[in-house]
């Protein structure tokens, strides 16, 4: 049994039974088939069915984004924007998918090799509850556009969403058993990953749950894709825009009340101006609003569970203790649900918890530095490597800089979001893979080359005797 709660509230929401094996063994036997029909048809008529996931997510917006809200605790404006860009990276891939997919000539003696592009069978993706519907849809697009079939273990708290999930695909025209959302134990997950009918597996989540999968699917040499964690830095140099730079700084690592893997979490800041850009991060930090998620003005709902919001106090209370200095909130409201205020925390050394571990939640961690040189290296003092920016004006330099930081995107006077049209994922103990872009729809497909040799002229027909 699936019990969930209104981080909201802390009061009980509602109650879902766990399918049985008999369910999940027929799901995936259906998946298989429906699959092994949809790798034929062609990419051009695939891509109609994220035409019908785009209208059934925007016609549902106002419904999936309360529910979103209602689940996990996402301020509703967030939740709705979140379904819009759903909708949007459906629209992208149904564009683009034909050409991403398309065969790609190999000259070879002037025949007619090719690389091609064709479909891996049935994929489990492992979504986390931060993003209900983004990061599943993030994926099924260019999946489903490739020739794929997916079954989906959503995380526990958010099964309304998952189920969600299978309604909006039925009512895209989705073909029968291509698609099934698995409300199941997490002890069950294993015996998903070696099944034969699950081709590879995708998991958005913590990097603890991504080495144990990533083991799991190794075992059963099947492929991977792993969005992990993060603990991305936030470089602003002494040339910056400290006005702007500020005003991004505060969205980057409050939206989605600080729980996300790309959220801004360590801002390491030249000296010369770390005090005014202190000082104007606080005054954006202040006008925040904490409340009721389900109003339009609220900026930091609840965070998703009592035991994340524990830990992360936690957290602040070590750097606290180890010298950090408390510019802003710092413990949990007294109040019922689970929020947590916007954290600032200044002077954090790079020994301190708040520097060493990713953070997830509303907790800046202000790290000063004397130069650019130990900025970059500072940010590339963590066991992770997802996503940064780097603030200044000087072009030239932040070219440079951005080759030299370790992570799978740079944004330069900018913040970190995916977006279907560029690559998307980390190294390090934030995972491999990528998603989005042209290279993630080719993470689950075969590429496969099709050599073709020389044609030969064909043998003179003999004549008939006279």
């Amino acid at each position: 049994m699936i019990v969930t709660t209104n981080p909201a509230t802390g009061e009980e929401l509602a109650s879902y039974h766990l399918h049985d094996d008999a369910h999940v063994d027929a799901a995936l036997s259906a998946a298989l088939k429906a699959q092994k029909a949809w790798r034929k048809v062609p990419v051009e008529k695939r891509v109609e069915l994220l035409g019908g996931m785009a209208r059934a997510l925007r016609g549902g917006k106002a419904r999936y984004s309360e529910m979103i809200t209602r689940e996990m605790g996402k301020p509703i404006s967030e939740s709705e924007a979140e379904i819009e860009k759903c909708a949007y990276n459906c629209d992208f891939y149904a564009e683009h998918a034909a050409a991403y997919l398309a065969d790609e000539p190999v000259p070879s003696n002037a025949t007619e090799s090719v690389v091609a592009f064709d479909p891996i069978g049935v994929v489990l993706a492992i979504m986390p509850w931060n993003y209900p519907f983004w990061q599943f849809f993030r994926f099924a697009a260019p999946a489903f556009a490739a020739g794929n079939g997916a079954v989906l273990k959503h995380a526990n708290n958010v099964p309304e969403c998952a189920l969600a999930i299978q309604e909006i695909m039925k009512e895209a025209g989705c073909p029968e058993g291509l698609f099934a959302t698995l409300l199941i134990d997490p002890s069950k997950v294993a015996a998903l990953i070696a099944d034969d009918r699950i081709a590879a597996v995708t998991l958005t989540g913590s990097t603890e749950v991504g080495a144990i999968v990533a083991a799991q699917a190794g075992k059963a040499l099947k492929k991977q894709v792993l969005e992990l964690g993060g603990s991305d830095p936030f470089i602003v140099l002494a040339d910056a825009d400290l006005e702007e730079a500020a005003a991004v700084a505060v969205k980057a690592r409050y939206i989605n009340v600080g729980q996300s893997c790309v959220n801004a979490k360590r801002f390491i800041v030249e000296e010369a101006i770390a005090d005014r850009f202190v000082e104007l991060f606080c005054v954006g930090v202040a006008k925040l609003k904490v409340g009721d998620p389900m109003e339009r003005d609220t900026n930091i709902g609840p965070m998703a569970r009592e035991n994340l919001m524990t830990a992360l106090h936690a957290q602040v209370e070590k750097t606290l203790a180890a010298g950090a200095t408390l510019k802003a909130g710092g413990k949990p409201l007294d109040q019922a649900g689970f929020f947590y205020p916007p954290t600032v925390l200044d002077n954090v050394l790079p020994d301190m918890v708040a520097f060493c571990e990713e953070t997830f939640g509303p907790v800046a961690a202000i790290i000063r530095v004397k130069d650019a040189e130990e900025a970059v290296r500072l940010a590339n003092q963590t066991e992770y490597g997802l996503g940064s920016a780097i603030w200044t004006r000087d072009m030239q330099r932040a070219g440079r800089l951005a080759r030299e930081v370790d992570a799978g995107a740079v944004f330069i006077n900018g913040m970190v979001a995916s977006d279907p049209r560029y690559p998307f994922g980390g190294i390090k103990r934030s995972g491999y893979g990528r998603e989005l872009g042209v290279y993630g729809i080719r993470e689950f497909v075969n590429i496969k080359t099709v050599w073709v040799g020389p044609a030969k002229a064909a043998a003179p027909t003999p004549k008939a005797p006279e």
